[in-house]
Order: C-alpha cells, then sequence, then structure tokens
C-alpha cells in the first residue's frame, strides 16, 4: 500500500461512487478505478462487491478506511507542524541562562517572538554560568548565556561558545554630586564606599587593578555574586556600583517610569564584562533555536550601543 492508494480509497468510501471520488481529487474514473483495482490485488482480497456501476464495500473495507483515516490524517498533521516549525509558528525553546539576562532581558525578547504564536513553548532555567556550562554540555539545552568572568572547566568538545562583551559602567545615586560629570574615573571615587562583584571574580580584579594604577583608594563595601543587587545599595546612597550594561539594561525594564533614584555614567579605564552564547556541539539548532540566538545577539549589540553612546 502507498500514500496514493490510501487516499484514494478513503476518497471513494466517503464519495461512495467512484465517479465522485474522481471529481473529488481531480482525477478520471479509470485512474481512480485503476488505482483501487491495485490495492486490491496487494491486499489479496477485494474491498468492494460490483454491482452494476454500484460499489458495495465489505466489511474488511470499513476497516481498512479506520486505519487509512489515522494515517493520512497524521500525515497531513505532520506536514502542518514542519510548516509551522518552518514559519517559527511552534516548537519548543530551552534556555539556561546566569541570572542577569534571564530575569529581565530575556524574558522579554520571549515575549516578542511567541505573542503572536501560541504554538511556541519556551523553558527558562536560570544557573549559576559554571552550570550553564555543565548542563550545556548535556545537549538538551538549545541556548546558554554564561559569564566568562570566573575560572572554571569548559568542555569544548560538547559546548560550542560565541564569545560576547559589553564594558561596565558606574551606577550612583541620582542625588550625588557626581552625578555632574559625564565620566567617572578612580579619582572621582577614590575612598568612597563602592558595590562590585566578589573578589574572585575578573571585574574585580580589573576594578583593583585600575584604582592601584591610579594610586587611589579601592574601598568596596558590598560585594554580591550578581550584578542586579547592587543596585539596592545605591538606591539606598549607600554606594556606587560597577555592573555591566546588561544589568542597567535590565534594572531600567524593571523599574521603568519609577527610575529616578539611579543615575549611569561611563567609568574609565574601562572594564569588560566578558560572556558567551553557548550552543551544544552535537545537536544542531532547530529554526527557532538559530532565530532566537540571531535575536539575542542583536539585542546584545543594541545594547552595548546604546550605553557606549551615553
Amino acid at each position: 500500500m502507498n500514500l496514493l492508494q490510501l487516499t484514494v480509497f478513503r476518497e471513494v468510501m466517503l464519495a461512495g461512487s467512484v465517479s465522485q471520488a474522481a471529481r473529488n481529487l481531480g482525477r478520471t474514473q479509470p485512474a481512480i478505478s485503476s488505482t483501487i483495482a491495485q490495492l486490491e490485488t496487494e491486499l489479496g482480497f477485494c474491498l468492494f462487491e460490483r454491482k452494476g456501476k454500484r460499489l458495495s464495500p465489505v466489511p474488511e473495507a470499513h476497516y481498512l478506511l479506520v486505519e487509512a483515516t489515522e494515517i493520512l490524517d497524521r500525515l497531513t498533521s505532520a506536514q502542518r507542524n514542519m510548516q509551522n516549525l518552518r514559519n517559527l509558528e511552534s516548537g519548543s525553546l530551552r534556555i539556561v541562562a546566569m541570572p542577569g539576562p534571564s530575569v529581565f532581558l530575556l524574558p522579554r525578547m520571549i515575549s516578542r517572538i511567541t505573542e503572536a504564536h501560541a504554538g511556541i513553548k519556551v523553558t527558562v532555567l536560570t544557573r549559576s554560568s559554571p552550570q550553564v556550562h555543565q548542563l550545556m554540555s548535556t545537549q538538551s539545552y538549545d541556548l546558554g548565556i554564561a559569564d566568562l568572568g570566573v575560572e572554571f572547566g569548559v568542555n569544548t568538545q560538547l559546548v560550542r561558545s560565541e564569545p560576547f562583551a559589553s564594558d561596565c559602567i558606574c551606577a550612583l545615586p541620582a542625588d550625588d554630586p557626581l552625578a555632574q560629570k559625564s565620566v567617572l574615573t578612580p579619582a572621582d571615587l577614590d575612598g568612597r564606599p563602592l558595590a562590585a562583584l566578589h573578589a574572585d571574580h575578573h571585574s574585580h580584579k580589573e576594578l583593583h587593578k585600575a584604582f592601584s594604577m591610579a594610586g587611589r583608594h579601592l574601598d568596596v563595601r558590598f560585594e554580591t555574586q550578581y550584578y542586579l543587587p547592587l543596585l539596592t545599595f545605591v538606591e539606598d546612597g549607600l554606594a556606587c556600583a560597577i555592573i555591566d550594561t546588561l544589568s542597567a539594561e535590565s534594572y531600567l525594564h524593571y523599574r521603568g517610569a519609577d527610575q529616578d533614584r539611579v543615575v549611569f555614567r561611563p567609568f574609565r579605564p574601562g572594564i569588560t564584562l566578558a560572556f558567551a552564547t553557548l550552543t551544544p556541539a552535537h545537536r544542531p539548532p532547530s529554526k527557532l533555536a538559530q532565530s532566537f540566538i540571531a535575536l539575542w545577539h542583536d539585542e546584545v549589540r543594541r545594547i552595548n550601543g546604546f550605553w557606549g553612546a551615553i
């Protein structure tokens, strides 16, 4: 049996005659009759009793109709689903990311691609950067976003990595006199209470180096594992903070029009946050994953361009 035979057979059964089935399928009556005869030959028994020009289906024909309908409906469903996948109207996306992007930036982007496509399902896990690498190596996630500022082993045979970077900026209370300056340096922050990532992070070490080379005193009062919590200390007027542009963008998105307690200024010399987008090395990305990854890269470039112009 083949799909053409099943299609013709089902149409004859539903239409009740060869002539009507031929009209419905846009084929000739001899072609329909020939296809039914071929099917009967392959099966080894007749599906219809011929009484003049009338066809009467035998009991086995009704059983075959159920089977043929299920097969053809599943094929139609598969074709429709594949078309939806091609058009990015359905599919699944599994993402694991460090806390900064996963809190606001990624959900905003996910909403953008899913608002018109109810068939797309997305899973987002928030993990530390070493855990992101570990989970991506299992090949069960489509995209990972991880900080490269912490020392940990990376199995490059299991994970593809595309590095990105953003310059860190200074967040300070809006009523701080330093807010009047266009660029801040270690001289401006000499002895001032600062909030920064923990001492083992690359950005903390770069900050210490910048102050040391300028002969200024670095006073880190608050340390956290992630950038976003640092802004609480800035809002409360307890410290200035050196944070990355992705976290600054997330903060503005979260606070919206109510954000008037913190301002951001460039910091020199430049301190860079290095991070990477990760994909599984042994599983090609789906079209949906490819589209989302490209969208994420465009968003990172947009954010860097915006904050680089302040």
